[in-house]
């Protein structure tokens, strides 16, 4: 997307308006988690304003966090316990905590964030780092079909009386990569909020976890150890 930077995407606006619409299976994913954590500690690749990894650390797992957003990293802390929990302000393909866990989970499409194959590498690798010898990898996404209808479209998200906001997307097979823009109309005028995604389908994950020297644990269709049909989502995990 030309002038879309995604160090910039997720800046205080988006901050503050976070955690405004929740999806609903926090509690699954952080019970799942925390079952992964055997009792001990967690990383969380993009932890962002603390949504699942609050609520983790309230059961008693400790939770570090790698961002790239020093916004979000600010509402994560102004939370009740967000002050206890080590972050990191960095890129996850990269930053590395010194520290070794039995999870490093990244959860809600932000794989899809790294807009390269070879960064989303360098993620899995980066992940690899910081497993002890039975730690795991998780990631949770959505295949890319379902975000694609076609190629580009244009969906109304809302139509209300006093706004309407869309949803405008366009894909590009060649490079994986989805251009999207929710697009605010109201009598404010007009408010933009772009994001970039490089989109991959579980079984490009799984030859990068190969890379990375990991393979393919287990696989589900949701939190709750739903199976994988290949249509929604996927919670994938790896290990060495």
């Amino acid at each position: 997307m030309r002038g879309f930077e995604p160090a910039n995407s997720f800046g205080p606006e988006v901050a503050a308006s976070y955690d405004n619409s929740a999806r609903g299976d926090e509690d699954a994913a952080v019970a799942k988690l925390a079952e992964l954590a055997k009792g001990d500690s967690a990383l969380e690749f993009a932890i962002g304003t603390g949504r699942i990894g609050l609520p983790l650390s309230a059961r008693g797992i400790r939770v570090d966090g790698i961002e790239l957003s020093p916004d979000m990293v600010e509402q994560l802390r102004s939370k009740p316990g967000g002050a206890l929990l080590e972050v990191l302000v960095g890129d996850m393909t990269t930053t590395t905590t010194g520290r070794t866990y039995p999870l490093v989970y990244l959860v809600f499409n932000t794989i899809f964030n790294l807009l390269t194959q070879d960064d989303q590498v360098r993620c899995f690798e980066n992940a690899a780092r910081h497993l002890d010898d039975e730690g795991v990898f998780l990631v949770e996404a959505a295949v890319p079909s379902a975000w694609l209808p076609s190629n580009s479209y244009v969906n109304a998200e809302h139509v209300g009386a006093s706004a309407v906001v869309l949803d405008v997307c366009r894909y590009d097979p060649a490079t994986q990569i989805l251009d999207e823009n929710h697009v605010r109309l109201d009598a404010g005028g007009v408010r933009l909020s772009p994001i970039s995604c490089r989109l991959a389908w579980p079984t490009e994950l799984d030859l990068m976890a190969r890379i990375a020297g990991l393979r393919l644990v287990d696989r589900w269709g949701g939190w709750n150890h739903e199976p994988y049909t290949g249509e929604g989502k996927h919670v994938s995990v790896y290990g060495r």
